[in-house]
């Protein structure tokens, strides 16, 4: 019998999500063994040009201190791509819930691109010659504004917001024992002490992958479905929603010389706090295994094999 969300639980998220949310500055990790030396990794972009939710001065704070702190340049891109010149220089580019601006304070339906078709093909024709995009889409309006750049390669977010149908907090946990949470380099990683048993997520978006992709985080047929309201955060008795069989909130591909990391949801990429005391993050007790997790996806993007900094 398939599940369906129960509507307390979609209160309950939508009073946490619609809530105030803040970064947790406290937030730290401590990495065995830095990729690199301080500050001389490849530089790494994160997109603040597109009206973006997730900033690296806001809610991004914690993941640009992580991969700092793994040896990293991390730097905001606050300018559109409209050449793949744009983006000299850059190692990986991090695109976070971008947002077309008439979206910006108003996410109902339609949820244009956050992209030109300009931008588009300049980051396809920059991932063909080697670049590494990580495309973040969460729940709607932003997985609707990333549909077009993720189609660019072969990915269809839903524009909806993916849940555990199970009524439990978190709304989804991703595990090996389960096999959601399928072996791939990012679940097996580089050394032994960076196996990642489970991954947390907080709601989000839901997409489909190409045959091409390495499966990262897989939905479930039992446990997981999709909601797909006109309004962020507005459900009743008719909203549309479908089971997530066959579908992903994970997924990686490579594309000419370069890669292409595509995820549904971007809070298991950070600390934040919401409400006043609700860790949602690298933070939370539910996430032990998100830091090291966003660590391993960095490393296959940047295509590390071994490192180079000093062991703590």
């Amino acid at each position: 019998m398939k599940s369906i969300v129960p509507f307390l639980l979609i209160l309950l998220l939508a009073s946490l999500t619609s809530a105030q949310q803040l970064p947790d500055t406290s937030f730290s990790f401590d990495i065995r063994q830095p990729a690199y030396p301080e500050d001389k990794g490849p530089v790494i972009f994160i997109d603040q040009a597109h009206y973006n939710f997730h900033t690296m001065e806001g809610n991004f704070i914690a993941f640009a201190k992580l991969l700092k702190e793994d040896g990293y340049q991390v730097k905001p891109l606050n300018s559109y791509i409209r050449t793949p010149e744009a983006l000299n220089g850059c190692k990986i580019l991090v695109i976070a819930n971008a947002l077309h601006y008439s979206n910006i304070q108003n996410w109902t339906l339609p949820t244009p691109s956050a992209f030109t078709k300009e931008e588009i093909a300049a980051i396809k024709l920059w991932v063909k010659n080697g670049g590494s995009l990580l495309l973040i889409a969460d729940h709607m309006p932003f997985a609707g504004a990333a549909f077009d750049l993720g189609k660019a390669f072969g990915f269809e977010f839903i524009n909806g917001f993916a849940f555990e149908g199970s009524g439990s907090w978190p709304p989804i946990v991703f595990t090996q024992a389960d096999k959601t949470l399928p072996s791939s380099p990012l679940s097996n990683g580089i050394q032994p002490y960076e196996r990642i048993d489970t991954v947390t997520t907080f709601t989000g978006s839901a997409f489909f992958a190409p045959t091409a992709a390495i499966p990262v985080l897989s939905f479930s047929e039992e446990r997981h479905v999709s909601f797909q309201p006109d309004t962020a955060w507005r459900f009743n008795a008719y909203t549309p929603w479908e089971n997530l069989k066959g579908y992903y909130q994970g997924a990686l591909r490579k594309c000419g010389k370069g890669k292409v990391a595509v995820f549904g949801e971007a809070a298991m990429f950070t600390a934040q706090i919401v409400q006043g005391s609700v860790k949602v993050g690298f933070n939370s007790e539910w996430a032990p295994q998100n830091a090291q997790f966003t660590i391993n996806l960095i490393h296959w993007l940047d295509g590390v094999t071994e490192y180079q900094g000093e062991k703590r």
